[in-house]
């Protein structure tokens, strides 16, 4: 038996379960602001290094390609050295890029800080194995998702507010050269900052940290198939990858959204940049109750019809992504298009809460592993996104060939019905840690 917590008690931060789940996607969503802070001022930043249309999709690329290999890695490094010490590591390493960019000279030099800005894409996994070895199965789908959705709408703040910050930074005289370099500093300094929160309040797993529980004898519950052998065990389940390709059509194209969205809304649509902020921030910041929904979702079909009652919301779910997605391609006006993008970007976000519902169930020995690889596999379809835009060349003819594509990915969530029913659900009872 384990102190899992099986309700969310939103205004606490006394018990571990609620200070890791606070700390969690306040961290998430430093994370996601300083990961996504470069897109909004895109249009400043091409104008200043001259860059063109393929060096801009090369940074786009560049932005969340090495995320995959650090995704692979920390869930990992979760089940052997704990999330604490782990997501502490990642912020304080991720801070120097991020701190980087803002000192770049050359589209070259600003490439190279890019790439390494997308290692702290790999806070999600940390987040949702947090929430994970944190909650019970009552509520773990409604915690993940909510963790996640909170965190991803530091991706949208990002939009908005760092066109704002750069507007206040130009109003105290500074020119544009060096106001977008000034505003890309504070996700750096935020990014430190929250390190010390988290390796001062956070704590492993409900019964203490690792390296303490290690130490006196006990086997944390979610680390023993700790380290690599957690990704051996999760990369010989099939479901595994199955749901690496379903998340790769949901979390992907958010991330790909992300990256073009503001550019797209100048170039297309002839907005402003601060107009274009806030249409593309209004998607990220869907991210606040979307993808918690689709986690609640999750949980309340689970009640009734277990995990394959999951897997079918998730398939419907994307279904709802892939079209909304085809009409936000065919919008013939700005209007439209906000309208359609707020469309299929709820679909979208309650598909990625759908799928990291069923995370913790897939294989609970080797969940870092697990979470690992499906997180990677977002970052795989936002690179595979990104690598089409290059190929084809125009964003909107882009957008309509992900919607077929996403709708095609849906079939992976019905095929990983198949054989559901046979994995093991927790006691019913759980006990109360909250």
């Amino acid at each position: 038996m384990t102190s899992k917590a099986d309700s969310i008690d939103l205004f606490s931060f006394r018990t571990p379960q609620m200070r890791a789940f606070h700390l969690s996607w306040a961290a998430f969503f430093v994370c996601f602001f300083a990961w996504f802070a470069c897109a909004p001022l895109m249009p400043v930043i091409k104008g200043e290094f001259h860059l063109t249309a393929d060096q801009i999709a090369n940074i786009n690329i560049a932005a969340v390609a090495i995320t995959i290999l650090v995704r692979l890695v920390v869930g990992p490094l979760c089940d052997r050295y704990g999330p604490r010490k782990t997501y502490t590591g990642l912020l304080l390493l991720g801070a120097l890029p991020v701190l980087g960019v803002a000192f770049a000279q050359s589209y070259e030099s600003f490439l190279i800080f890019r790439l390494g800005i997308g290692a702290v894409g790999a806070s999600f996994v940390v987040t949702q194995y947090h929430t994970s070895v944190m909650f019970g199965p009552r509520i773990v789908g409604t915690a993940n998702a909510a963790s996640a959705g909170w965190g991803n709408a530091g991706g949208g703040a990002a939009q908005a507010a760092m066109p704002l910050l750069l507007t206040a930074v130009l109003m105290l005289g500074v020119d544009s050269a060096m106001g977008w370099r000034v505003a890309l500093l504070v996700p750096g300094v935020a990014m430190i900052l929250m390190a010390g929160a988290y390796w001062k309040w956070a704590q492993d797993c409900p019964e203490g940290n690792y390296d303490a529980l290690r130490a006196a004898g006990i086997e944390p519950p979610n680390g023993k198939k700790g380290g690599w052998a957690s990704f051996r065990a999760a990369c010989a389940n099939y479901r595994v990858w199955l749901l690496f390709v379903t998340y790769g059509a949901c979390f992907g194209i958010e991330i790909f959204i992300h990256n073009i969205a503001a550019t797209y809304y100048v170039d297309h649509y002839g907005l402003s940049l601060k107009s274009a902020g806030l249409a593309a921030g209004s998607f990220g910041l869907l991210a606040l109750f979307a993808r918690a929904l689709g986690g609640w979702l999750s949980d309340r079909f689970a009640r009734s019809g277990e995990l394959p009652a999951r897997v079918n919301l998730l398939f419907a779910l994307m279904v709802g992504e892939g079209f909304g997605l085809f009409l936000f391609s065919q919008a013939p006006a700005v209007s439209a298009a906000v309208v359609a993008m707020l469309l299929f970007g709820l679909f979208t976000h309650m598909a990625c809460g759908a799928t990291y519902a069923l995370v913790p169930f897939i294989d609970r020995k080797a969940l870092g592993g697990v979470a690992g690889i499906i997180g990677a596999g977002g970052n795989v379809g936002a690179v595979a996104a990104g690598f089409l835009l290059k190929g084809v060349g125009n964003v909107q003819h882009t957008l309509a060939i992900l919607s077929a594509v996403v709708m095609v990915s849906a079939l992976c969530a019905i095929a990983a019905r198949i054989g559901i029913e046979s994995l093991e659900t927790a006691p019913a009872a759980a006990p109360r840690g909250v």
